[in-house]
This record gives C-alpha cells, structure tokens and sequence, in this order.
C-alpha cells in the first residue's frame, strides 16, 4: 500500500498533490460550471508567502481526540465531522483551495470543563496538542489557545502559559459559558490580563445560553449566529472595547447578524435601552469579522459598508463544514463583484498577517 504522506515535506504539498491539482482545476470547472478563474483548485498554486490565511479553521490531533473519546465526548468510531479530523485531508484541503496557513482551534462546550481539575488538565491536552501541530508544521498552522470560560482563574493561567511559552497567535473564547455572555464583570480580570498582552481573541458560538431549538431547525443555521450577535452586544454594551483599547476580537461566522442590525441598535441606543450610537459604530468597526458561513453574495455589501475590507479575515470553518462547501463558499468569494482586487489580497492575506505578527514571522522566513 502507498504511503499518503509518499513526497510530503513537513510544509509543502506532495508531489502526487502537485499533480493532481492540475487535474482538478480543469475537472472542477466542468463539474461546477465555475470556470477556471473561479475555481478554488486553480488558486493552489498559493505558497506560504502568497497563499491565504483561514482564520476560522478547526483541528483536532490524536491527543487530544484521544482526550476526547476518554471523556465520552466523542465516539471511538464516526462521530460529527469536526470529531473526525485527518492531517492528510487537510493539507490536501489547503493544497487545493491556495490556504499558506490555517489558524487551529478546538471550540468545546464550556460545560464538559465544569469540573475545575479536569478544566486544568483537559484545556493543557487541548493547547498543547496545537501547539504540537504548529511545531511539526510551522508554516502551515497557527492556534488559537483554549481557555476554560467557567473558572476565569484557571482560563488566565492558561493565557499565560499558552501566549508566553506555547508561542499561541491568539485566544478561543467561547460566546458564552454557564449562561454569562463575554460582557458579564465575572470576565474583566480575564479581558483586562488579556489586554495587558495585546492578545488576539477569536470567539466562537457556544450554542445560545436560553433558547430551545427550533424543530427542523439545526441549531448552527440561525442560533449560533445569535450567539454570536449577543456575545457582541455584551461587549459593546458592558462597555469591554472601550476600556481594553489593545485587545483584538475576532468575531466567527461575519458577526452573526451583528451588522445587519446596526440601525435597530442605534434607534435603541437613542431611546436609552441599549448602546449608544456611537458607542456601537466605534464598536463594530473594532471587531474583526471571518467570512465562514455567511460568505458572499448575501452579506458582504452589508459588511463591507459597515466595517470595509480592512476588517475581514478569510476562513472556512473545516472540517465541520464538508469539503465540497468549503469548495463552493471559496469560490462564491473569489468570484464576489463586491470585492476588488486589493479588497481579496486584504481579505485572503493581509489583514490577517497584520493582525498574527507572530505566524507572519514564521511565513516570511
């Protein structure tokens, strides 16, 4: 049997992947009706010091799925996709779409960490077993360090450890964790140690803290972007922006529905029940938003004229989200007439490079 690693250096395709590129580039366009310019296999070419940064982009190494499926969080065998993470596909994945790097992260439920100990050693498997992936590959992935939202002395500690010795891009925070949004005072020793380091914070939905599905409805469609659209709103309305002048707070899936919003939360601020105004202007053009699902067409004009380009970062959600998605999502990108040609570089590559000095470091060597 071959290898799948036969040809593979630690940063760079196969040659098997070289070739089949080539393929797939004229293959996809006569499967998807793209064409060859839109077509996400015909960017691969993208290398370490062109290629994109995805920004939202989950992973899982053997330690910690192992840590996983111990803690009766994932099966032995199957489970959702996220829970079935290879290292293979994804490189070929980034292969094929041009993806130079992949900023890792491992978003859990901030419940599977009530227990304190286990909050300890748990979160140390998870940003350990990262930061392994980054060190094996140091030009293909960055990480975003978990912290453990329900016990904030613990999730500083592991700030700490993680940015100062793991040599993390950045911190996961949940949107939530035992029903208190990113907003609630029981986080500020938390925010304020992390705006002492100027950190980089990605947040993702948890799943909204009150609410019951909708029959028929999966959770991530619609609640997860509320989610994220509350985790928002606690901020801005607590004021956290304001005070933490040096923090960076990325924002998954475009803001949820954060900037479609603006002029309800404006005609609220006015009447006295919610932010001011001009609170949430300074406030929405301070966050960074992903392109994961919403991707163009439908939101990025609203986003655009909200923010700019300046403010969006490129990312897929894999595995979660299914290869061919991730395909389609890609292309509807590239092929966005919203975006200039300068408004993709920025939003592909640099914006991220400005906003992860220390990835950027590791690409341009």
């Amino acid at each position: 049997m071959r290898d799948e690693n036969e040809g593979r250096t630690a940063d760079g395709p196969s040659r098997r992947r070289v070739m089949k590129t080539a393929a797939l580039a004229t293959a996809a366009a006569t499967v998807t009706g793209l064409g060859p310019a839109g077509t996400p296999a015909a960017r691969a070419a993208g290398g370490p010091r062109t290629g994109r940064i995805d920004t939202h982009h989950h992973a899982l190494p053997p330690e910690m799925r192992r840590w996983a499926v111990e803690h009766g969080l994932l099966p032995p065998e199957g489970g959702p996709n996220w829970g079935r993470w290879d290292l293979n596909k994804t490189l070929d994945t980034m292969d094929d779409l041009g993806i130079a790097a992949g900023v890792a992260s491992a978003p859990a439920p901030p419940e599977i960490f009530r227990d304190r100990k286990l909050a300890v050693s748990g979160t140390r498997v998870f940003n350990e077993s990262l930061a392994g992936l980054v060190q094996d590959h140091p030009t293909r992935f960055g990480f975003f360090a978990y912290l453990p939202l329900l016990h904030v002395d613990v999730a500083i500690q592991e700030a700490a450890y993680a940015l100062d010795e793991l040599g993390a891009d950045g911190v996961l925070l949940m949107a939530n964790a035992g029903g208190r949004y990113l907003g609630d005072p029981v986080f500020e020793p938390l925010f304020a140690e992390l705006d002492r380091r100027s950190a980089v914070v990605f947040t993702h939905p948890a799943g909204l803290a009150d609410a019951r599905p909708v029959p028929g409805v999966e959770e991530w469609i619609a609640d997860f972007m509320l989610d994220t659209t509350r985790a928002a709103l606690s901020l801005v309305n607590a004021g956290t922006l304001d005070r933490y002048r040096r923090l960076s707070v990325i924002l998954s899936h475009a803001g949820g529905f954060l900037p479609y919003l603006g002029g309800r939360v404006e005609h609220a601020g006015r009447q006295g029940e919610g932010p001011s105004p001009a609170a949430f202007r300074r406030a929405v053009r301070r966050f960074y938003y992903d392109t994961a699902m919403p991707a163009s067409p439908y939101a990025t004009p609203t986003l655009l004229a909200a923010v700019g380009a300046g403010r969006l970062l490129f990312g897929t959600d894999w595995p979660q989200v299914v290869r061919p998605e991730v395909d389609r999502t890609t292309a509807l990108l590239d092929r966005d007439p919203s975006l200039s040609r300068r408004a993709h570089a920025a939003v592909n590559r640099e914006n991220a490079l400005r906003l992860l000095p220390t990835l950027a470091r590791r690409l341009r060597k």
